[in-house]
């Protein structure tokens, strides 16, 4: 089946067309800039020939009608037309109380999705645009939504609850949902096929790394915790996210600085993390060049982030009764070897022990690694993602079930 995978942004939409019957990319690109002025970059395949082109798009119905184009043209194309894509799925942030699977877009489905922009403000409205722009060029093609925080929907009521009040609780429906949950089950799936054991018996970690950070305890096949919550701010500290902080902090700053809820919230996601410990940078590859240059600040970011990432590891295997597997995923998961040398030292007593050498080389390469020793316990791997392939092939299980 040809997928067209889309995730879309307030102003741009990432797409890759698939053929589920081979797990192949037949053409990807992304739509930037709409409704400023507007900017396609578009390829053939996995690696083909980047091609750029300043385009008009007033919005996302027009930037989805020149993925179109550019996927059936003689030239950039890789289909003879239109009705050849036999199904759109989409990416989207966060599913809220309401959404517990990949779906079928129904009507209904939409008008649920519209009450999910309290839990990720940042994404949902965007994911909207993304999704009323494919329908207007697409309105007979079945259209998916494959949510992030799916694949947390089976960790136990201990893990996603909250110590505030169950009136509260329940009023707004504040719980840990998490986020990054298809790529965390992409990789986990990944990595119980590597251990060679029954997936029933699997206790794996996904340490899914990047400017956005999560992390997630799979048991069984199953997540049963992770450290995103109600929104994607907890947990570890990020590129410009503070994460899981003293909830006194919020009021404390707020008093003093004057401070709305909305301004305390963007300091929060857009001021804190890498930016504002080091002072430097929310990318991972600034932050370690400052340290070979003896900046302490940026140590300090690295260090913290390491040292939260290993507390992470530890709190999970002692949750899941054991640990076989500590899987290193996304931008600096898969490129930091340093991020990694730091969080998996001094671990032996979780018998986790990794290839020092081996993983100072391991960055900027596609490939599956592993990284632990002969004698760890716990095997250790870089592992790339691969949300994209997840999307496609839920929206081709759901598709087919129709026909059925």
């Amino acid at each position: 089946m040809k997928v067209l995978v889309v995730n879309a942004g307030s102003s741009s939409l990432k797409y890759q067309l698939f053929d589920t019957a081979t797990e192949s990319v037949l053409a990807k690109g992304i739509c930037e800039r709409i409704g400023i002025d507007g900017r396609i970059e578009h390829r053939k395949g996995e690696d083909g020939e980047k091609i750029k082109v300043e385009i008009p798009m007033p919005d996302h119905a027009v930037a989805t009608n020149i993925v179109v184009k550019y996927l059936t043209d003689p030239e950039t194309g890789v289909i003879s037309d239109m009705n050849e894509i036999e199904a759109v799925g989409h990416r989207v942030v966060h599913g809220g109380p309401y959404f517990f699977e990949s779906v079928l877009l129904t009507d209904e489905v939409l008008e649920k999705l519209e009450l999910c922009r309290d839990f990720a403000p940042l994404h949902t409205g965007a994911h909207i645009m993304g999704i009323k722009g494919c329908l207007a060029v697409m309105p007979n093609k079945p259209q998916v939504l494959v949510f992030d925080t799916s694949f947390h929907q089976t960790m136990p009521e201990q893990a996603y609850t909250y110590g505030i009040s169950k009136e509260m609780a329940e009023k707004y429906q504040i719980r840990r949902y998490g986020a990054h949950g298809t790529s965390h089950r992409y990789v986990s799936r990944e990595m119980a096929k590597l251990l060679d054991k029954p997936v029933e018996e699997t206790k794996i970690i996904t340490c899914h790394i990047g400017n956005g950070s999560s992390i997630s305890a799979v048991k069984g096949g199953k997540c049963v915790d992770t450290s995103m919550g109600l929104t994607p701010l907890e947990g570890v500290m990020m590129g410009t996210r503070c994460g899981s902080i003293d909830p006194a902090i919020v009021p404390f700053l707020m008093e003093r600085e004057g401070w709305t809820p909305a301004e305390a919230d963007a300091y929060m996601n857009k001021k804190c993390g890498f930016l504002g410990v080091s002072g430097i940078s929310s990318d991972s590859r600034d932050i370690e060049a400052a340290i070979l240059e003896g900046n302490k600040d940026a140590y300090r970011a690295a260090s913290t982030l390491a040292y939260q990432v290993k507390k992470y590891i530890g709190s999970y295997a002692a949750a899941m009764n054991g640990l076989d597997a500590i899987v290193w995923t996304a931008g600096m998961g898969e490129n930091n070897p340093e991020l990694r040398d730091r969080a998996c030292a001094d671990m032996e007593y979780f018998g986790v022990k990794i290839d020092r050498e081996l993983n100072a080389k391991t960055h900027h390469q596609p490939n599956t690694v592993e990284l632990s020793t002969a004698d760890s316990k716990v095997k250790v791997y870089v592992l790339p993602t691969n949300e994209e392939l997840m999307i496609a092939s839920d929206t081709e299980d759901i598709v087919k079930n129709l026909n059925k």
